[in-house]
């Protein structure tokens, strides 16, 4: 029988012959071949082969190495080791040419990752789901014109994403792509109480029990598939059970809604923090549904959103070529009821539909940032590249003699590559260390916690390091390619003077660099003008020392709402107080209204609705154009008669508001009378423009807040006071109050956040660039140190001296205005767009740009320039 001969593993065998060295070879593998069949015999083939494999690695070491390709590898590796010494050498030489390359390079960087954290986090928002591609919403409209097709649908803008509750299930029925249908209610403020803590809780919907099967949150506690199917249900976030039931297990706990509804805790969730909605609790649907059952059929009733996911290879858009077919088979009688889809990829940063289930951020703020980020990039590379073209000259003597020894261009192109990738890295290095101490501020800047878990991947950290070194060589290439060109006998004769070229490239990156620079100045002008605009626009009422008391409907309150009112009236500080459903930057529903045209037909559409007092329209100071406010005298204010604002009587055909008022009107089982028109007035953020509107009188059932104009020199004492008029007449509720101004101001947090990042980074663009700036200065003022001893000896002032040195920036200077205000004018003009109100931009804009850019540069540029001026002339002539 013939004997198996059993072989190690023949890669590692080439492998170990590739490493070890020749005269070692042969007698380690021999030992290794022996150590191997006495493996196989002890502990059989399979860990025969790993041991092999392991002693292989094992050999993988400094003695056993050879030398790879024998002595001209081993040079290679001295000529690398010579680089970097004479790099390292270089720079503590020159320590503020490497200092303020470092520093220039290292905020750079440090800047460009913040600002990718930043816009990283923007962008993920909503993808935790795996089937963030297969996910949509519905967008509805209500009046208008019917689309017949995709190509005819209104934009995004017109719709909106709030809409009617049985749209849900038609779809399911009509179209076989939909795989999961999801609704929640618009949020509401609940009074919940359990164990005696008592809160008025923001932001509680009803949602279907398929929320999990549409959304992929974390579930900390509870089966999602399960926990919203049961009437009387309630889930939590983690905040808010840890806000109720602290460590416990609230799983099975009942909590009490509103003074009297009993909900069990079923699930504990946790919504990724990049998501576009976050509420903190949902109770189940079959509760509203088993409250109000007739909403469900009705396709007039807005308060839901829809959002449903695809199954795997289906199309969207051939659901959307099938929607006029689908209203049409299903509910041709709504003639005025429209509806489009929108990709879940859109809903947080490209989508303008109106009455958004959270807030929405805004794409263009992201090219602005990519934008600065660049900037500051390019700002930070010019800085290398100008002081290295600066200090051409310096290192032209250096270049020289190593050629005359004998040095190949070749090495000396590598040993400048190596220098500034050595100075990238360093200044890599740095920029992580600020990334690092200044992540919290960062977060706090932006008001948000900022997810970075998609950066930390090993994809990631490769890109990093290949970009330091593509940096390194980009900012390294001209002094590698041109300066190491030089020749040597024109340098050593003395008769070498810079090229055309290499001045033409420095004066044409400091061009850019100042063009840059105005550009983020105008920008961070523009801005901060734009926000203070906002402040300071005219909403069309007074929200100013308006107090609102939020009762959250409660009924008790209700009940007791007159007596409340007058005895918080008869407060000294209180100079009106109105009761009503919404106030100016608060939730308000939307109205399905008929009011006859001025040919007598009954026109539909659903405007925005108001339910206020006879009080609410005197107590925030608004403006009657046309017609009368409710008036007690008129007892049948109260059901037969009706409030629009301008641009509701515009919208029913009436250019002059005063035509409107006597035409008869239908809404939500109303009929009466337009008594009235009043003057337009900002209740959403000025990015929208004013929308049309209804105000009708309200009964004490259908009010939740309190206004109250307050005239008062001490605040906190009125504030304590009225809480106590208050907690005496409705203990059970908790005074929840907050000024109107400050609740309407909210809207523009985001804006406001996006102003302060703005300029931070704008200006750390502006510091870099100041950084290069004094380093030119300074070799600039080397290199004519002996011409400024001359003038000096000849009588020259400092003052002179000062601006002769000056002269060439400012040259320099004004050429970069030419370029950068058409540029700065273009890119602004388009953020302003994203505003309904915005601002014009003067020429005062740009005048302040350009000064604050000129006396920043003057002054740093002084910095030396004056001490040059200054400086003992023998010192610089002492050679002559």
């Amino acid at each position: 029988m013939k004997e198996v001969r059993y072989e190690p593993p023949q890669w590692m065998l080439r492998f170990f012959k590739w490493f070890c060295r020749p005269e070692l070879h042969k007698y380690l593998e021999g030992d290794l071949l022996e150590l191997f069949d006495l493996n196989i015999e002890q502990k059989g083939l399979r860990k025969a082969r790993w041991k092999f494999t392991l002693e292989v690695i094992k050999l993988f070491r400094k003695d056993i190495i050879k030398p790879v390709d024998g002595t001209q590898k081993l040079n290679n590796y001295g000529m690398v080791k010579n680089h970097l010494k004479v790099s390292v050498r270089s720079m503590l030489r020159k320590k503020t040419f490497t200092l303020l390359n470092v520093l220039g390079l290292g905020i750079g960087i440090a800047s460009c990752l913040m600002i990718l954290i930043f816009v990283q986090n923007e962008l993920s928002y909503d993808t935790y789901n795996s089937k963030y591609d297969q996910t949509y919403r519905v967008l509805q409209r209500f009046g208008g014109e019917i689309a017949t097709s995709p190509e005819d649908q209104l934009p995004v803008s017109e719709y909106q994403v709030w809409g009617n509750a049985p749209v849900a299930g038609a779809m399911m029925d009509f179209f076989p792509e939909v795989e999961h249908v999801f609704r929640f209610t618009s949020d509401f403020d609940w009074l919940v109480e359990y164990n005696g803590n008592r809160f008025q809780e923001k932001g509680i919907c009803f949602a279907d029990s398929t929320l999990y099967q549409v959304f992929e949150w974390d579930w900390i506690a509870g089966d999602p598939k399960t926990a919203l199917t049961r009437p009387g249900t309630i889930i939590l976030s983690a905040a808010m059970a840890e806000k109720y039931f602290g460590n416990e297990n609230p799983i099975g706990e009942q909590m009490t809604m509103d003074g009297d509804e009993k909900y069990e805790v079923t699930a504990v969730y946790e919504i990724p923090p990049n998501s576009h909605f976050d509420y903190p609790a949902f109770m189940s649907m079959t509760s509203f549904i088993n409250m109000r059952p007739q909403i469900f059929e009705n396709w007039g009733y807005v308060d839901f959103y829809t959002y449903f996911t695809l199954r795997e290879n289906t199309s969207i858009a051939s659901m959307e070529t099938r929607i006029p077919e689908f209203l049409k088979q299903r509910y041709d009688e709504i003639s005025w009821y429209h509806l489009r889809f929108e990709a879940l990829a859109d809903a947080y940063l490209n989508s303008d539909a109106k009455r958004q289930p959270g807030p929405v951020g805004n794409s263009s703020n992201i090219y602005l940032f990519i934008s600065v980020a660049i900037f500051i990039l390019v700002i930070a590379c010019i800085n290398f590249m100008n002081l290295s073209t600066a200090r051409s000259m310096e290192r032209a003597k250096e270049v020289a003699i190593r050629k005359t020894i004998g040095s190949r261009k070749s090495a000396l192109v590598v040993q400048f590559l190596m220098e500034a990738t050595l100075m990238t890295s360093i200044a890599a290095s740095l920029a992580l260390v600020l990334v690092i101490v200044g992540f919290p501020y960062l977060e706090l800047l932006v008001g948000k916690s900022l997810t970075v878990s998609g950066l930390l991947q090993p994809v990631n950290y490769v890109l990093f390091v290949v970009g330091v070194l593509i940096l390194g060589l980009l900012t390294g290439s001209y002094p590698a390619f041109v300066i190491s060109n030089f020749k040597a006998v024109t340098v050593l004769k003395g008769s070498f003077k810079s090229s055309k070229n290499g001045v033409w490239l420095r004066k044409g990156l400091v061009v850019l660099q100042f063009s840059l620079s105005v550009i983020l100045l105008v920008g961070t002008t523009v801005v901060a003008n734009q926000l203070n605009y906002l402040r300071s626009y005219d909403k069309g009422y007074d929200s100013e020392q308006v107090l609102v008391i939020d009762y959250g409907w409660d009924n008790k309150v209700q009940r007791n709402l007159k007596v409340i009112k007058s005895a918080l009236a008869e407060h000294p500080s209180v100079q009106a107080i109105s009761a009503s459903r919404a106030t100016p930057g608060d939730f308000f529903p939307g109205a399905g209204t008929s009011i006859a045209s001025k040919n007598g037909e009954m026109l539909g559409f659903s405007p925005a609705l108001y339910e206020i007092d006879e009080d609410f329209i005197p107590t925030y100071q608004m403006e009657m154009v046309a017609g009368r406010n409710f008036d007690r005298r008129f007892p049948a204010d109260s059901a037969t008669s009706l409030i629009v604002n301008e641009a509701a009587a515009k919208l029913y055909g009436y250019e002059d508001p005063k035509e409107i008022v006597g035409k008869k009107f239908s809404q939500w089982g109303r009929e009466g009378q337009v008594i009235g028109v009043v003057k337009n007035f900002n209740y959403l953020s000025l990015h929208q423009e004013v929308e049309p509107m209804t105000l009708r009188y309200s009964t004490k059932w259908t009010t939740s807040m309190l206004s109250m104009r307050l005239n008062s020199q001490d605040f906190q004492e009125t504030l304590a006071e009225l809480e106590g008029i208050w907690n005496g007449l409705a203990p059970h509720y908790p005074f929840v109050s907050r000024f109107n101004d400050q609740n309407f101001n909210r809207q523009y947090e985001t804006d406001a956040r996006f102003g302060n990042v703005f300029s931070i980074f704008s200006g750390l663009a502006i510091f870099v660039a100041c950084l290069g700036l004094f380093g030119l200065t300074i070799f600039s003022t080397a290199q004519r140190a002996k011409e400024i001893g001359v003038r000096k000896v000849l009588g020259a002032s400092v003052q002179k001296i000062v601006a002769l040195l000056s002269y060439d920036f400012i040259k320099l200077y004004l050429l970069s205005l030419v370029m950068a205000i058409p540029a700065s004018y273009w890119v602004m003009d388009q953020w302003l767009d994203g505003f309904a109100y915005r601002i014009s931009m003067g020429w005062g804009v740009f005048v302040v740009a350009a000064l604050v850019t000129f006396f920043v540069s003057m002054i740093t540029m002084s910095l030396k320039t004056i001490g040059a001026a200054l400086a003992n002339p023998t010192k610089s002539l002492r050679d002559e």
